[in-house]
């Protein structure tokens, strides 16, 4: 609902769209594209996927037109190699609403290249943090590296606080809150060991995140930052009490 709904949300990513240096293209890890090994889009057009059912017809209409990046897709894969992570190319995968619901505020003109990578669940949270690790030479070719997901997960209590019509502010359920601050703190602490192991040292890991999906994106934008980096969460707050926006500017530290 934030691509027609922005909201706080949609400011934050306007602000941050104006306040980073220009990218030269965005590499997303979105929490909507699950495969068994890495996989990145290969497409030089990658078509607007609209990958969700029971929402305002007028979602159904956005299209984001950016180009896709078939020669960073094919470096990623090589970074990775390296790394000794195997992954491959999807040359048809388009761009799931994970990675253009945000990229539609923070770039609207649709003019950087994006490149989606997905998320492996089955491969565990430190699969994820290594992946970002071996990507981050990519910064340093001006690529934008985003981890696109959710800080708390539970769609059955967002449910219960009335779904897409109940997105205004409203008082965090405790373990939604516990979970989140449990994440700023480890972030903020650079507790790597801690934000892998999340499931066993975060209260209520479980009814926060029911599935991974959702967490893993984080660890990609985290392991890519580089050892120790700076934190700054730039967006807060709750929906339907269930669902943390908390959301984290990771840069390389001083």
């Amino acid at each position: 609902m934030h691509a027609i709904s922005p909201g706080e949300v949609g400011d934050a990513w306007r602000s941050l769209g104006q306040r980073l240096p220009r990218p030269d293209v965005v590499l997303i890890a979105s929490a909507h594209w699950e495969t068994a090994l890495p996989m990145l889009t290969g497409s030089a057009r990658p078509e607007t996927i609209h990958d969700f059912g029971g929402f305002p017809p007028a979602l159904y209409d956005i299209l984001y037109p950016a180009a896709g990046k078939p020669d960073l897709a094919a470096k990623a894969v090589g970074l990775l190699k390296d790394a000794g992570i195997t992954a491959g190319v999807d040359g048809c995968r388009g761009l799931d609403h994970g990675a253009w619901v945000p990229l539609r505020w923070m770039y609207p003109d649709a003019h950087i290249p994006v490149v989606q990578i997905s998320v492996s669940p089955a491969r565990g949270t430190a699969h994820h943090v290594a992946l970002g690790r071996a990507l981050a030479p990519l910064r340093e070719a001006g690529v934008l590296i985003i981890g696109s997901g959710h800080a708390t997960h539970n769609l059955r209590d967002w449910m219960l606080g009335h779904g897409p019509g109940g997105r205004s502010p409203v008082e965090p359920l405790p373990y939604a809150a516990a979970f989140a601050h449990w994440l700023e703190a480890r972030l903020a602490a650079h507790d790597e060991a801690a934000l892998i192991d999340y499931r066993d040292q975060a209260p209520d890991a479980q009814r926060a995140h029911p599935t991974e999906e959702h967490y893993l994106p984080l660890l990609v934008a985290y392991g890519a930052a580089g050892p120790a980096p700076d934190v700054e969460r730039v967006v807060d707050g709750y929906e339907n009490g269930a669902l943390s926006r908390d959301s984290f500017l990771f840069g390389a530290a001083a």
